[in-house]
């Protein structure tokens, strides 16, 4: 299996970890009182909310960098190497998102969040 594939598995787990912030850090929530946990989150402020947007984003822009790198494997224009450039890079740029998004740096996020979107959009071209 490729880097790239590997980042799709990657990035499927960075929104439960967003999840598990939001929940861990809100010092109300106890493991095992899982029964309503969008309501419990959507009462959430501060540093645990910020966590719970970061997640519902992760789940957003999921299906968009898991198309973007399995087309960029089926198409195979591109060099495997550069594929799995782009796959690190997304990656990255994500983790720079959540900690944006957690350190409440409103400008830095969306620059981070552009960034994400065109390596998204560079599997694409790269492909073409």
């Amino acid at each position: 299996m490729t880097v790239a594939l590997w980042c799709v598995l990657i990035a499927i787990f960075q929104p439960p970890l967003c999840a598990l912030t939001a929940k861990l850090s809100s010092g109300k929530f106890r493991m095992g009182h899982n029964h309503d946990p969008r309501a419990f989150l959507e009462k959430l402020e501060g540093l645990p909310r910020r966590a719970h947007a970061a997640q519902q984003n992760g789940y957003e822009a999921f299906p968009a960098f898991a198309a973007a790198v399995l087309i960029a494997d089926l198409v195979g224009n591109a060099d495997q190497v550069t594929q799995d450039v782009l796959a690190v890079l997304y990656i990255t740029s994500r983790l720079l998102y959540i900690i944006c998004y957690l350190a409440d740096w409103a400008a830095l996020r969306s620059l981070v969040w552009f960034a994400g979107l065109a390596l998204i959009v560079s599997f694409f071209v790269i492909s073409a």
